[in-house]
């Protein structure tokens, strides 16, 4: 079977898709995608802050995907988590920018998820940088990876609240889906 890539990219083309990886992602693809994105970005003579928060929520959302693959590496889907992230970066008719993210995640982490996210939609980006600054101070948990601030950062770096949905799918997984929306200074 023969993959029809002009219908692949036409799809892509007609939902604003400038960038899509989807598969496997490794610390050393992200940097060089990271860096890929940069130097595209920059030729879309975009303001240099624009720039650094599309980049800068690329980044986070797939160290996120890449932080919990790597976190899940006794589940016996290990393999199916691994190879079932997506990142896209499109362009909206207004001139914003879209980073979107998604990747499969266990359905038991999909509570938590969902409340840790929530309140960060209601917040002002008053509110989201003093939580920020209060998460900065606050010790490690024993065990944790990280202080937990990637989606504070990317709830401030994004124009508008973060989207994000959480789809139930089979054998105790489900879909994470997240949306960041950076508009330019003409939008």
């Amino acid at each position: 079977m023969m993959i029809d890539v002009l219908e692949i990219q036409e799809a892509l083309r007609s939902r604003g898709i400038l960038i899509c990886f989807s598969g496997k992602l490794t610390q050393a693809l992200i940097a060089e995608y990271g860096e890929a994105v940069k130097s595209y970005l920059e030729t879309e003579d975009r303001p240099q802050n624009e720039v650094f928060n599309i980049f800068a929520l690329f980044i986070e959302q797939t160290q996120n995907i890449n932080n919990y693959n790597a976190a899940k590496f006794e589940n016996p889907n290990h393999d199916v988590l691994l190879h079932s992230s997506i990142v896209t970066i499109g362009k909206t008719d207004d001139g914003s920018y879209t980073v979107c993210s998604g990747n499969l995640i266990e359905s038991n982490d999909a509570g938590g998820l969902h409340a840790y996210i929530k309140p960060l939609l209601r917040m002002d980006k008053t509110e989201l940088k003093a939580l920020y600054k209060a998460k900065m101070k606050e010790e490690l948990m024993p065990g944790a990876t990280s202080a937990g601030l990637g989606m504070i950062d990317m709830a401030r770096k994004s124009s508008t609240p973060l989207e994000y949905s959480i789809v139930e799918r089979d054998n105790g997984m489900s879909f994470f889906t997240l949306k960041a929306t950076v508009r330019g200074v003409s939008s």
